[in-house]
């Protein structure tokens, strides 16, 4: 993200409450931005800033920091994580007193505190893409927000789904790597899914239909009765059936998969986490 440079004295800082700085606002800031929208959250002294000023529906939009009016009591960090250190020197001005909100992955608590050290608090989160249909699962952690920080981040991050506050980075980490990726993960069942069912006879969208409505309402039905998993598995299962062969291929496979999967994306997160510990001189961060 190419943030221009700001020139002149620092500005006095009189924050607006509750307001919010979209720090890059691609895919997944935009699908959050969509799910405040749909939960009726007021966004009108909200803004994001990208360099293509792309309109955002709901946010007015700005090219840079400067562009940006008073500073908003959230900053939401949400552009590339390897762009931190391009981004951190000009977002420091403002970012006194202000809540961070970074959703950069890989980037730890203590690489954030780091560049921002005036921050009233600073939070991880790692929303998934359904926050922007209100169905999505946030992961939270922080090492110092107070109890009614962490009360009002709770209340308006569950606008969005689940939010789920992980005792340390750890733990956060495990519900990232399941919740953040978990989309693009069940998006390549459902497209499998489909294609097996094309390779069968299937028109590919009447495929692409089944499968899709097929997880969504498993899902739905899992979330509505709170049933365990094995227990719907046996509602469909009977012995020596077609569930039954199809499952002996699929259970012998699918947690070897799932979890190089995750442990694939995991050494990623630790590569992008050693990468923001490589913080540059104070003289370069000022």
């Amino acid at each position: 993200m190419d943030v221009q440079s700001i020139t002149g004295p620092a500005p006095i800082v009189q924050r607006v409450p509750g307001s919010f700085w979209f720090v890059g606002c691609g895919n997944m800031a935009g699908a959050m931005v969509e799910g405040w929208r749909l939960a009726g959250m007021d966004l009108s002294s909200s803004v994001g800033i990208r360099p293509s000023a792309r309109p955002v529906e709901g946010l007015r939009t700005v090219r840079s920091l400067f562009e940006a009016g008073c500073p908003p009591e959230y900053m939401l960090l949400g552009f590339k994580p390897q762009l931190l250190d391009e981004v951190a020197p000009d977002l420091r001005r403002f970012s006194d007193g202000a809540v961070i909100v970074s959703i950069l992955a890989g980037v730890e608590l203590a690489s954030l505190a780091a560049r921002f050290p005036g921050a009233r608090a600073i939070v991880r989160a790692m929303p998934n893409l359904p926050v922007a249909v209100r169905r999505g699962v946030v992961a939270l952690v922080s090492d110092d927000v107070d109890e009614a920080l962490r009360q009002r981040l709770g209340e308006r991050f569950r606008q969005l789904g689940t939010a789920i506050w992980s005792p340390n980075e750890a733990s956060f980490g495990a519900v990232g790597a399941l919740a953040g990726a978990g989309p693009a993960y069940v998006a390549r069942f459902i497209e499998a899914l489909a294609a097996a069912g094309q390779a069968r006879g299937l028109d590919p969208a009447l495929a692409l239909t089944v499968a899709r409505e097929t997880v969504f309402g498993t899902a739905w039905l899992a979330a509505s009765t709170g049933e365990l998993m094995d227990e719907m598995v046996a509602r469909v299962r009977s012995p020596n059936g077609t569930t039954e062969a199809g499952l002996a291929v699929f259970e012998a496979e699918l947690p070897s998969l799932i979890d190089r999967t995750l442990a694939a994306a995991g050494r990623r997160s630790a590569e992008l986490a050693e990468a923001a510990r490589q913080i540059d001189s104070p003289a370069t961060l000022a």
